[in-house]
């Protein structure tokens, strides 16, 4: 699955998408297994939630919103000191969490799980599933007329034959990230360059991988508005940003072909960062770019802009940079080290809130 693995081990352990239940009792034949479909079983509550994986953070108005391992989504009204559990109808892996406000929400994760939240993160609904997803894109594409797309006859078969491998597969594929601009219009991305678009707040969605410059299905990992343009990232050197009167996402040209986790920036600069410690930074909305040193060679999986407007990077292994010109430079914060990071975010005007494999931690950031 060329770098999706990789992806997902920097936070996640693939799930099956079963879970078994039921102990065999003591000097008795074990009962044949009881499986469950982790997209039909509710969330477990549990105490140690807020210590257990966690893959996404976001904010929604002045909470904090987490979501992690086997469906756990958890909030906090006081920068992260104390969490409260949500209610979840599922319990497949999340990975990803997008509040375009206080109120509207979207977490997405395993097994094609969409998930939305009107109350800032304290429920939960389905809204979709990798059950429904293949029958949904290959619907799609089995109706739509190419050139209303935009697409040739060639593509439009090649979209029809890959809508029914994904419906032929079943809940197989995830999510890695999900965006919304505001309650009504977002868009999911995953694996093999799947992509959805709602603009009812996800009552219906619409499949874009005609709208996309990505031939070969390329992984999309991270979806970000820097500056008022819209991108993603992705394997091999892949970068996408959003020609709102085409209707399409268009490649950019990088010199780097490695796989790219995430997006950082701000009106001046656009960085994007990934394997290998690698970093790359446009001041021209993508039209150049040039490549920062950072002097490590892990991946860097995490971003954020903190309270006083410094870019920060992270990794999984306990780094943390940081930049105070814009991405053009980034040097080691000094201090306490950080734990191992799968989502970062500005906490406070001196607290950086760290989600990885230990939970949510807070980091105090000289």
């Amino acid at each position: 699955m060329r770098h999706l693995a990789t992806r997902l081990m920097l936070w996640a352990t693939l799930g099956s998408g079963l879970a078994a239940t039921g102990p065999a009792q003591a000097g008795a034949e074990p009962p044949p297994a009881a499986w469950h479909d982790l997209l039909d079983t509710p969330a477990t509550r549990s105490p140690l939630a807020a210590r257990s994986l966690l893959n996404g953070l976001a904010r929604a108005g002045e909470r904090i919103v987490a979501v992690g391992q086997r469906g756990h989504v958890l909030w906090s009204d006081d920068a992260g000191r104390q969490w409260q559990q949500a209610q979840v109808p599922a319990s497949a892996d999340l990975v990803a969490v997008s509040f375009p406000d206080a109120h509207n929400g979207w977490a997405v994760g395993h097994d094609g799980l969409v998930l939305t939240s009107r109350d800032g993160g304290r429920t939960w609904a389905r809204q979709l599933d990798g059950r429904a997803l293949g029958p949904l894109v290959a619907a799609y594409y089995e109706r739509q007329d190419p050139a209303t797309l935009g697409i040739d006859a060639a593509r439009a078969a090649a979209l029809r034959d890959e809508a029914r491998r994904l419906a032929a597969q079943g809940a197989e594929n995830p999510w890695l990230d999900v965006w919304f601009e505001d309650a009504r219009r977002g868009f999911v991305v995953g694996a093999f360059g799947l992509i959805l678009h709602t603009t009812d707040g996800g009552a219906s969605w619409q499949p874009w991988l005609h709208a996309l410059d990505n031939p070969r299905g390329l992984h999309l990992y991270a979806m970000r508005s820097i500056g008022g343009e819209l991108y993603i990232t992705g394997e091999q050197g892949l970068v996408l940003k959003l020609d709102r009167a085409a209707g399409r996402f268009r490649a950019l040209m990088l010199p780097y072909k490695g796989t790219l986790f995430g997006i950082v920036g701000n009106e001046r600069a656009l960085v994007v960062h990934g394997l290998r410690g690698s970093v790359l930074r446009s001041t021209d909305a993508g039209r150049s770019w040039a490549t920062v040193p950072t002097g490590l060679q892990v991946g860097l999986s995490a971003s954020t802009q903190d309270a006083r407007g410094r870019l920060l990077l992270a990794s999984p292994a306990g780094h943390l940079l940081a930049s105070s010109d814009d991405g053009a430079s980034f040097t080691p914060v000094r201090g306490e080290r950080a734990p191992p990071a799968a989502a970062v975010l500005a906490a406070g005007p001196k607290t950086l809130l760290v989600a990885g494999p230990r939970g949510a931690q807070a980091l105090a950031l000289p």
